[in-house]
């Protein structure tokens, strides 16, 4: 009688538990995450570098490319305007912007996640002159975004005599403003 007990009660304990994982919503059945997004166990989507929305369906840096207007002054120059271009950079999170501080030969990589564009320490020639620059900006999403928006973009750029110009990243207030 104990056996049969025990039987019973291991019985009941194992169909219970079936019961209770086959109940178990797959949040993950209806979902196709694009781009080789993953799908997660809420049903959201992680996206690999370079996408983003809901289901990974966007390149996050397109929302960077195109032809922008340059409004800026620095900590050594005066108001200046002027038209960069931001174009696929070798990787998906990646870009190339020509004519970067007004320099007609200018391009400069930066790094693109999410709505920020990342600038790494790189030197750009000018002339005989080598400057090193780096900065950091992001898409003003207030009113401005998809194909029309605002970069405001922090960055910095040393002359080889070690004179700086300023824009915004060393606690001053006068960003470089981009518009498109």
């Amino acid at each position: 009688m104990r056996n049969f007990l025990f039987s019973a009660v291991g019985s009941l304990a194992l169909l219970s538990a079936m019961t209770f994982t086959s109940c178990k919503e797959d949040r993950c059945k209806s979902v196709v995450c694009a781009n080789s997004g993953a799908c997660n166990d809420d049903g959201s989507c992680s996206c690999q570098v370079g996408y983003e929305g809901e289901r990974c369906e966007t390149i996050s840096r397109d929302k960077f490319k195109g032809v922008w207007g340059v409004a800026e002054a620095g900590s050594s120059t005066g108001p200046i305007s002027y038209t960069c271009a931001v174009e696929d950079g070798a990787s998906i999170d990646q870009v190339e912007i020509r004519n970067f501080y007004n320099l007609f030969d200018a391009t400069v990589k930066a790094n693109v996640k999410g709505d920020t564009l990342y600038i790494p320490l790189q030197d750009l020639a000018d002339g005989e002159d080598i400057k090193k620059i780096e900065g950091k900006g992001h898409i003003d999403i207030e009113g401005y975004y998809g194909l029309q928006g605002r970069l405001i973009l922090r960055y910095r750029v040393q002359s080889s005599d070690g004179s700086i110009n300023n824009f915004g990243m060393s606690g001053a207030d006068n960003p470089s403003i981009w518009t498109k």
